[in-house]
């Protein structure tokens, strides 16, 4: 039986390339390329593919939003987080979404076509480094980070979009005061990137209704 696949990537070639790698594995048809979020979802209205290969880092949306509504609209789709960011951190809340798959850009092509052979069989694949930290973190337990007032603003603004020169003309403070917040946010959030910082933040009880509405 013949299975269609959706590819999720703003970069061409990227995208090019991860279709002729797909394409080479037996009853597999993809039926499209969509270069942000938005398009996304609108291919999987119409469509409604087998699988969804979803870059995480799109120009409009994170990809765990992105995969959020795409259960919403068709539970049914495989999701396969296919990245080239580091996004271990986020694995479990990842899993939580309904991801049935979380790959690196970085692996082989045969890496690539193994994981979504085990995935129409209704099985997925995870590096064995990283199954191992998520034994190890799910027997530790759960805390939240604590964040001071400012850390809290900074973090709110980072969210919605701004940049460090904006957040320190908003906070009064210079833009190297603003980088040494940062520095001990990421820290404290036990992340190395602005995208897991952000993820971390959104995920939190300082994260509320109003500033996703703000």
């Amino acid at each position: 039986m013949q299975r269609s696949i959706l590819i999720v990537d703003d970069h061409p070639v990227m995208a090019k390339a991860t279709q002729m790698i797909l394409e080479q594995i037996e009853h597999i048809r993809v039926i499209g390329i969509a270069a942000s979020g938005k398009t996304c979802l609108e291919m999987t209205t119409l469509h409604k593919p087998d699988m969804i290969m979803l870059d995480y880092n799109l120009p409009d949306q994170f990809g765990s939003s992105v995969a959020k509504q795409i259960k919403e609209l068709s539970p049914d789709t495989h999701i396969v987080i296919f990245t080239g960011i580091d996004v271990s951190d986020l694995y479990n809340h990842l899993i939580e979404l309904g991801v049935s798959g979380i790959i690196s850009k970085e692996s082989s092509e045969r890496v690539i076509q193994n994981m979504i052979r085990c995935i129409m069989d209704d099985c997925t694949m995870i590096p064995l480094s990283i199954y191992r930290g998520m034994r190890l973190m799910k027997s530790l337990p759960t805390q939240e980070v604590l964040l001071t007032k400012d850390e809290i603003q900074i973090m709110t603004l980072v969210v919605k979009g701004a940049t460090q020169e904006q957040v320190a003309n908003e906070i009064f403070v210079s833009k190297r005061s603003v980088d040494n917040y940062l520095k001990k946010i990421y820290a404290k959030l036990g992340v190395k990137s602005r995208v897991q910082a952000m993820e971390k933040f959104i995920q939190s009880s300082y994260y509320t209704d109003s500033d996703k509405n703000g």
